[in-house]
């Protein structure tokens, strides 16, 4: 099909002829009225595809945003966000927070763990909200069949690993702990970087943006720049810590992670799309 001076020119076939594009219009209008147009263009109206709105956020990133306010509910609930606050030793935060110091005596438990806990609900609305913007685009990638419910889950234990491992790695042996989903929400900012760009109208994604695109270079280019003006002037830029430091070197690593794993994560567990029908002679 190809435009040609104002009209629109079908493949010529037996009894085809050409139509004014002012007549598509009509049928255009007469569809969005909600009444079935008639004439040549309506088994083409027949075959356009739904949109799926967006906004419609899977259940996966909805469960990770209600466990970890939940578990921070528990932490207010119990007197342990005050303790935490206060910096007592004795706080769960602490017991359960991640320092790089604990790979030297060989705890690889407060890796995970830390990622459930929070130090103020301005921090952790801030990952629930930031969970359900980019993860909803990771877990429509992965279905939402046991295996990408697993899948999805695992994606973010992993980029929080990375997250936190990088932390390690930028202070080895240090003291201070660490804790938040930030490591691993990250991840699912750059998966969903690869992906933005990519949805089909009729569900689903055109594969993966690659890591040259525009999108993904912008998206990365602003998350690395934020993160390190963070890190080099010690800015409190409203990540909703409270005032506390933020742990810029685990959002940089577990985005890194996310823009990564997304591809191998995405041929292992994304469904494949059912091949194209074929029409019969009668259709053709």
């Amino acid at each position: 099909m190809r435009r040609f001076r104002g009209r629109i020119v079908l493949p010529q076939t037996e009894g085809a002829s050409k139509v004014d594009y002012k007549g598509a219009a009509v049928e255009q209008h007469e569809t969005q009225a909600g009444r079935t147009p008639v004439g040549p263009w309506s088994d083409l109206k027949a075959m356009e595809p739904r949109k799926e709105p967006l906004s419609r956020a899977p259940w996966p990133p909805l469960v990770v945003a209600a466990v970890l306010v939940a578990i921070y509910g528990w932490q207010v609930y119990s007197g342990d966000a005050a303790a935490c606050a206060a910096g007592l030793p004795s706080a769960e935060c602490a017991r359960f927070g991640f320092s790089p110091d604990q790979l030297d005596a060989g705890r690889w438990t407060g890796l995970f763990t830390a990622l459930f806990m929070h130090g103020s609900w301005g921090h952790v609305l801030f990952n629930g909200v930031f969970a359900l913007a980019f993860g909803a685009p990771v877990a429509q990638l992965f279905g939402l069949r046991l295996g990408g419910v697993l899948a999805f889950f695992g994606f973010f234990l992993l980029c929080g690993l990375a997250g936190n491992l990088g932390y390690a790695l930028v202070h080895p042996h240090g003291t201070v702990p660490l804790i938040g989903a930030s490591g691993a929400i990250a991840g699912f900012m750059g998966a969903a970087s690869r992906l933005l760009d990519r949805r089909r109208p009729e569900g689903g994604f055109a594969g993966l943006a690659p890591f040259t695109s525009r999108t993904v270079v912008a998206i990365a280019a602003a998350w690395v720049t934020l993160n390190l003006t963070v890190g080099v002037f010690g800015l409190d830029i409203g990540f909703g810590t409270g005032g506390q430091p933020i742990a810029w070197e685990a959002h940089l690593f577990g985005y890194a992670a996310g823009l990564l794993l997304i591809g191998p994560f995405a041929r292992v567990f994304s469904p494949r799309p059912p091949p194209p029908a074929t029409l019969g002679p009668d259709r053709m």
